[in-house]
């Protein structure tokens, strides 16, 4: 028996990395999962990976149709959501000199624009008791160099949480952040402008770790599959690490 048996899951960018990850631990737990992303070719290798309890809808969450299309696909399957995981987002490094409005407006119309209509528009479909995930990034609270406006954003998304679980609370909804350090996915080595400076900068990565490793999607996909169950029941407007002690040591 499966944690999240006769469960429906809704994974945004769940075409790779830590929504690949998660999408296929639900569905090895028995629920039917609803993934996105961007690229059609990349959904329909996720897919092949995931199995046949899967639906892709290929969606930008920084457009709120697409957000209404995905909706749309599992209202027509006659599902509703039980675990929503806002995971969908992406940055890049600037410093403040460096910023532009182009640079600006991207990072939050995904990470903050993005989950917050992802959610907003999932309320009608969500049965009560629902879990819903948010990522945020050990970046919200580190202060590290020309990443500020990533980690303003996945600030956003602690603050998020914590009044969406407040507001939900009557329904037994559940909000929570998970909150990832580094991890080994195609987002992080697209930080680096070629394969030579990935390498480096994930040994950098590395070394900032007090486990002194990077972390793995699958590792992410454990605590996600703890929030979205009934083991967390009593959890809601939390954060909860998987980063290697990196902002807890």
């Amino acid at each position: 028996m499966g944690q999240l048996d006769g469960k429906t899951a809704v994974v945004t960018g769940g075409n790779s990395g830590i929504g690949l990850a998660s999408a296929k631990r639900f569905a090895a737990e028995g629920a039917y999962v609803f993934i996105t992303g961007r690229r059609q070719e990349a959904l329909d290798a996720a897919l092949t990976e995931i199995g046949p309890n899967a639906t892709a809808v290929r969606s930008d969450v920084s457009d709120p149709a697409d957000i209404d299309r995905l909706y749309a696909a599992v209202a027509d399957q006659g599902r509703r959501v039980d675990v929503l995981f806002a995971n969908a987002g992406g940055g890049e490094f600037s410093t403040l000199e460096q910023v532009t409005e182009e640079h600006f407006d991207a990072t939050f119309g995904i990470n903050v624009r993005g989950t917050l209509f992802t959610v907003q528009k999932a309320l009608p479909l969500l049965n009560d008791g629902a879990s819903v995930i948010l990522t945020g990034s050990t970046a919200a609270t580190s202060g590290g160099e020309a990443f500020g406006v990533y980690a303003a954003s996945k600030a956003a998304i602690r603050s998020f949480s914590r009044t969406w679980a407040n507001e939900l609370k009557h329904r037994g909804i559940r909000v929570n952040t998970l909150v990832p350090g580094p991890i080994q996915t195609p987002g992080n080595a697209g930080l680096a402008p070629d394969t030579d400076n990935a390498a480096n900068l994930w040994d950098f990565f590395a070394s900032q770790v007090p486990l002194g490793r990077m972390g793995r999607p699958d590792e992410v996909a454990a605590a996600a599959l703890f929030l979205a169950g009934d083991q967390s029941s009593f959890i809601t407007g939390t954060e909860l690490f998987v980063d290697g002690g990196l902002n807890q040591i």
